[in-house]
């Protein structure tokens, strides 16, 4: 008598939920189902698309705005799901739904946890100068990212990284983990690994306006803030004249000379006084104009000026 694998129900967004699920796809997993979002108009979708996938696979996929109503828990309690995986998927599934799959319900978190519970783990790492972070695929519990872990995966942070390069890697650690531990786990013979509490921290999703830089930080600080919006996703950015300039790349310059926090210090190169040190400005855009380099001209800024006066409408752009 043929054995059957077990019957997989994915949830997946975003480039890890497209690589996980290709994982799968790949080594003929029996996919009944996948659960999408739908790409928000406001929304810079620069991540492939999990629903494009599914349908090139004639895969079953549903994209709802909530799947925790009476019928949906019905219609995938009918799917009948051994195995319920979350890869990126926004929302929050409800303890209903996570009980139903017989071998477990399991989700792909991007840090090392119990580090970073919560919304954009990699933007936040970078924000805060670790050097370090990774996947961690992990027991789904009632609490968000607090259940057991399955497995982990380690990448390095560089110093000069964007969140987005850092995204890449961790998106590659996605891969490879779940290529480990789905033998595991279709078998059911995990090893299960409990999160240590003590060392839990938890961070929630960050808006385009907490790209707003505080000049007093260091020269450090701020560049860890550039890095950590600069593209593709909404920015840094302060405010001169009622008007909004956005800084997609620069350099902390930490042992230079000290100005104000927010006083441009020279123009040409463009540096700009910090709590400590100061920071060089490589690339900006002016809210409505081009972006272009610092070194293109003066762009109205002249020593003396302090950055940081009231703000301009916000930039659409989100971070989820």
């Amino acid at each position: 008598m043929a054995v059957t694998s077990p019957r997989i129900l994915v949830f997946a967004y975003h480039d890890v939920g497209y690589e996980c699920l290709e994982v799968l796809i790949r080594r003929g997993s029996n996919i009944v189902g996948v659960f999408t979002h739908q790409d928000s108009p406001t929304e810079n979708i620069w991540f492939k698309s999990v629903l494009a996938l599914a349908r090139m696979h004639a895969i079953p996929v549903h994209s709802p705005e909530s799947v925790n109503t009476p019928d949906w828990i019905n219609r995938i309690r009918a799917l009948q799901p051994e195995i319920l995986f979350s890869f990126y998927y926004r929302n929050l599934i409800c303890q209903e739904i996570l009980e139903i799959p017989s071998l477990g319900a399991f989700n792909m978190h991007g840090s090392l946890l119990p580090r970073y519970r919560g919304r954009v783990p990699v933007n936040w790492a970078v924000l805060n100068g670790e050097t370090r972070t990774g996947a961690t695929l992990h027991v789904m519990t009632r609490r968000p990212d607090a259940g057991d872990i399955v497995g982990q995966e380690e990448v390095a942070i560089g110093p000069f990284d964007t969140a987005q390069q850092v995204f890449v890697k961790v998106t590659a650690a996605a891969k490879r983990l779940l290529e480990k531990q789905i033998g595991s786990i279709e078998s059911g013979t995990i090893h299960r690994q409990a999160q240590d509490e003590t060392a839990a921290s938890y961070f929630g999703g960050r808006k385009p306006e907490d790209g707003r830089i505080d000049w007093a930080q260091s020269a450090q600080q701020v560049f860890n803030l550039v890095r950590a919006v600069t593209h593709p996703y909404p920015g840094a950015f302060t405010d001169l004249g009622g008007r909004r300039l956005y800084i997609w790349w620069a350099l902390p310059r930490p042992d230079k000379g000290q100005g104000a926090p927010g006083e441009v210090m020279s123009a040409r190169p463009l540096t700009v006084g910090t709590g400590s040190g100061h920071l060089e400005v490589v690339t900006l855009q002016w809210q409505d104009d081009d972006e272009q380099p610092a070194s293109a001209g003066t762009h109205g800024l002249r020593p003396g000026l302090r950055l940081g006066l009231p703000q301009a409408p916000s930039h659409p752009d989100t971070m989820n």
